[in-house]
Order: C-alpha cells, then structure tokens, then sequence
C-alpha cells in the first residue's frame, strides 16, 4: 500500500511526523520545491520517493528503509546516514553524506565539494564526478566515482577506500595511489552491481592513505620541540 503526500497541501513538518511515525509502507512526496530537512531521521523500513528536487539535509540522519530523489538534492545529502539506502538521480551538493556511518548513499550525477567528508563506515557512489576535497578526513568506508575527481582528493584520509574511475586533479596530504588487489576489484564490482551501475572494475584506481600524518615518528621530536608541541619527560 502507497500514501501520496502533495506538500503543495501538507506542511513538510507534518510529512516527516508520519515518516517518523509509520512503521512500514511507501509514501510518495509530491511538489518538495527544494524544500530542506525533508525525510530526515527515518528510523523504519520504509520507502520515501520524491518526486523532484530537494533542498539541503534531505534525508539526514537516515537509520532504516530508503529514499528516492528524483531530482537534484542540495548540500547535505544523507548527512550522518547510519544504514539504509539513499539515492538521488539527479546531482547532489557539496558535503553529500557527510560524517556517515553506514549505508548506502548513491548519487547517479555529479556531486559537489566535500562529497564524504569525515566518512565513517558509509558506502557512496557517484555516476559522475566529485568536486574538490571528496573524502576529506575520510576514515573508513568505500566511495566509488565512475567519473572525475577534483583537487586534493581525500586530504588527511584515514582508512576509507577510494576508487575513481576517471581523472584526480590532485590528490591531498597523505593520500596516495594504492594497488587494486583481487579483493579490492570484487569490492567494486559489489557496489556496482548494488546500485546498477555499469562500468568495469578493472577501469578503477585506488586511493588511499599513506599512513604518515597520524604516525607520530621519533625523527621529528627535534622540530616538534622547537614548535613548543614536544613534552619532556
């Protein structure tokens, strides 16, 4: 069973007081008119497809069931996502599920600035291509760009994966190419069956951290000292 909900009638708090309250269904958003924090906080398995373009945090804080944008989506997408599936079919704003912990976030255009910023165990990929900083302070989970990548790809990046099947234009502090092992191709080949997206696994290269700037290395106590950040004991 489906329930339409036109927003162009119903206030958008009201929208997401029955998403918070339903405990299954699919409910169909018409006329969101960029409207922001729509369908934030779900916590059931239930479907959310909305019909047109949203504004920023759609979909914030998503803990169960999965949500549809069919359109573009503004700065924020899936921010904090914990599990579930959110998609947009459009392109997505910058910080595009920021700081997410879990799930799955795919964003089937391009995506701006920032796109998996601070990453946390949260799946993301893009059909197109990413801006500047993608993956900034990413520690752990896999984005997958079938396009370009803009300037200082994953500065100060952790543990999460990076693949990118086009151009990087730079890549940041601590993050260098890596070698794609078997298990890395079949990683990519997962998410990519996952989300319908079509593109061979071996067209990808991996990105990932060095492991030099959370390191702390005795050969520069002597500068560490003289900048006044060395404790003596």
């Amino acid at each position: 069973m489906s329930t339409t909900i036109d927003l162009a009638e119903v206030p958008l708090r009201q929208l997401n007081q029955v998403l918070h309250d339903a405990d299954s269904g699919v409910f169909n958003v018409l006329n969101p008119r960029g409207a922001h924090a729509l369908a934030c906080g779900i916590r059931a398995n239930v479907t959310v497809e909305v019909a047109g373009s949203v504004g920023y945090y759609c979909a914030g804080m998503h803990q169960d069931g999965n949500v549809l944008v069919k359109g573009n989506s503004g700065p924020g997408l899936a921010e904090n996502i914990m599990s579930g599936t959110v998609r947009t079919t459009g392109n997505a704003s910058m910080s595009a599920a920021a700081t997410g912990c879990g799930g799955l976030v795919v964003i089937e255009g391009d995506a701006g600035a920032r796109c998996g910023i601070s990453m946390k165990g949260v799946d993301i990929v893009v059909g197109g291509s990413i801006g500047h900083m993608g993956a900034f302070m990413a520690q752990t989970g896999n984005l997958i760009v079938l396009g370009d990548a803009g300037a200082d790809l994953g500065d100060s990046i952790y543990e999460a994966a990076l693949y990118v099947r086009g151009d990087v234009e730079s890549l940041g502090s601590d993050c260098v190419e890596k070698e794609m092992s078997t298990a890395h191709l079949a990683e990519v080949k997962r998410l990519l069956e996952a989300t319908g997206m079509v593109a061979s696994p071996d067209d990808f290269r991996r990105y990932g951290s060095e492991r030099r700037l959370y390191n702390f290395h005795v050969d520069d106590i002597d500068a560490e000292l003289a900048e006044g950040r060395g404790v003596m004991t």
